[in-house]
């Protein structure tokens, strides 16, 4: 057991006789008098019955608060909110996704700062909710350690979250019956746990694992398993550990840390959103990390993950031959990771993988160094006279290394999604989707019911998607999301006309318009920014306060 006094926090809130009220309070949620002496743990669940991702991190909680008692904290469960991607894609709801990533971290901060927690374990399971905590404990700067809610186990026939949006698609295009999409519809989402293949919510848990803020393995574990419940019980002990020898988030999260995050994502395959949310992390802890930082880093590492959505195998069949560990152990070998980078667990990365095993002779869902899927990454910023900032690419080669085709412009998701299904667009069509990012939406939607459409349509190798939108981890086929300066502030995105001819090439990472310099001045002349739709609530304050996708979309930069 420890003996030193490990409260920095919560004595200021429970010791003396003028906090007599504020032991009186506590009391009564469940403290006793040798409660008082013990470091207090804020436990954020993001626990919700919204989504399938977080329907049972109720139960991981209390696993966690278990842990933590044993090991001789306080644990303290509270509630911060989540929401759906999949549930609210392709609606006005959707605007709301991104924006969670901030009230997420606005509540960690809020609550954990109030109550005078002297540490806090972080318990997400979705898209948004992961990069939210780690920006609340990271603000915070107090020991702390995230834990994954873990992923979902297929449906019949190989089947998932993105499987029901490429029928919807194949429907349309008269491949998919009615019986056969009601029974995709029935069965592709079987229970707890994030979608299971290398969409975000996996690519946000095994980044920050690589990142050092989640014990070995967090990231690659079934939801329900006593894998993951044994995650839960373990962080109570590597709290207290934290505690004892004051490590905190800014002894993690640093530069090389970051970078060691980007790698394994390349390696893996990981979803664009990745970038933002890196990106606005390392903004959140004070760490120098740009765009352009995710070409340099992914000139030298290759994709070597054959998962969806691109890909073959979900994340239950990576789980099986030991997740990512033997994965990060290779490149560490290879020099490719920083070995020396301090994590939760209060070792590092290099004595962390230390007796790691490698992957079992003979399996094919992560290729070897010397045979990889790309030889560089598949996260592509590309730069031109459509992306003056930069815009952000998923290419994993499957799909090309360029395209060039004639522009249909939409001014909505919504739209594109209708013209889409109902023939409009066609062959070698370069589909330009507007007023869909940070500000102009306000929020950034996820283009998977187009994406997934396209696909569904049959169209995955005949046309382009480009948006100043962002993409689920789930797209896949030759898109451009993260088009920055955006269209509501007067981007060239916004004077693109159907019928010019746009050009992609992730040879030459560009993006452009064939129209003279004098040309896009001369349209944006006439430009007329539209009216936003929102001038009060949630939606208007973000769009007030954002940044743009290429600076992470965060909100608190120029305060």
């Amino acid at each position: 057991m420890i003996n030193k006094d490990l409260r920095k926090y919560s004595k200021i809130v429970v010791d003396g006789v003028e906090q007599a009220p504020s032991r009186a309070m506590l009391r009564a949620v469940g403290f006793e008098d040798q409660d008082f002496k013990k470091p207090q743990i804020g436990i954020a669940s993001t626990w919700a019955m919204v989504t399938p991702c977080n329907m049972h991190i109720d139960k991981l909680a209390e696993d966690v608060n278990k842990g933590t008692d044993a090991a001789g904290g306080k644990g303290i469960i509270y509630n911060t909110i989540t929401i759906s991607d999949g549930i609210s894609m392709g609606t006005e709801g959707m605007k709301y996704s991104l924006v969670s990533r901030e009230v997420i971290a606005d509540s960690v901060e809020t609550v954990s700062a109030c109550m005078g927690h002297d540490a806090i374990i972080t318990i997400g399971g979705c898209d948004k909710n992961m990069p939210g905590l780690l920006m609340g404990m990271a603000r915070l700067n107090r020991p702390s350690i995230f834990i994954y809610g873990g992923t979902i186990q297929p449906g019949p026939n190989h089947t998932n979250v993105v499987s029901v949006f490429e029928a919807v698609g194949g429907h349309a295009a008269g491949t998919v019956s009615d019986i056969e999409l009601k029974q995709i519809e029935d069965t592709a989402i079987p229970g707890p746990g994030s979608c299971g293949g290398m969409y975000t919510a996996n690519t946000m848990a095994s980044a920050i694992e690589a990142l050092g803020m989640s014990l070995p393995n967090s990231s690659a574990q079934d939801a329900i398993s006593q894998e993951k419940v044994d995650d839960c019980l373990n962080a109570g002990e590597a709290i207290m550990h934290l505690l004892e020898h004051d490590i905190k988030p800014s002894d993690i999260m640093t530069r090389p840390a970051f970078e060691n995050a980007i790698k394994v994502t390349i390696a893996l395959g990981g979803s664009t959103n990745a970038v933002l949310h890196l990106l606005a992390m390392a903004h959140t802890m004070g760490v120098e990390l740009e765009l352009d930082d995710f070409s340099t880093i992914g000139k030298k590492t290759p994709m070597l993950a054959d998962l969806k959505p691109s890909g073959k195998y979900l994340m239950s069949e990576l789980i099986k031959i030991g997740g990512i560990q033997p994965l990060m152990k290779t490149m560490l070998e290879a020099g490719m990771l920083d070995g020396s980078c301090l994590t939760v667990t209060g070792k590092t990365i290099e004595e962390n993988l230390a007796d790691v095993e490698p992957y079992p002779a003979g399996q094919d869902i992560i290729r070897p160094l010397d045979k990889p899927i790309k030889k560089d990454s598949h996260l592509v910023i590309l730069r031109g006279n459509l992306a003056p900032d930069g815009a952000v690419a998923k290419i994993t080669g499957k799909e090309g290394l360029s395209f060039s085709g004639n522009a249909r412009v939409f001014e909505s998701e919504e739209a594109s999604l209708k013209g889409i299904l109902d023939g409009t667009v066609v062959k070698d069509d370069v589909l330009i989707i507007r007023y869909e990012g940070p500000k102009g939406a306000p929020g950034m939607r996820e283009m998977l019911s187009p994406t997934a459409a396209i696909m569904g349509k049959g169209l995955g190798e005949d046309v382009a998607l480009i948006t100043d939108g962002r993409f689920s981890g789930g797209s896949h086929g030759f898109v451009v999301g993260h088009v920055t300066p955006e269209a509501i502030e007067g981007g060239p995105i916004a004077i693109i006309e159907t019928g010019d001819k746009i050009s992609i090439d992730a040879e030459t990472n560009e993006v452009t318009v064939e129209l003279s310099d004098e040309e896009i001045a001369a349209r944006l002349t006439k430009w007329k920014k539209p009216a936003s739709r929102y001038t009060r609530g949630v939606l208007a304050k973000y769009a007030a306060t954002v940044t743009s996708a290429s600076e992470g979309a965060v909100t608190d930069k120029y305060l």
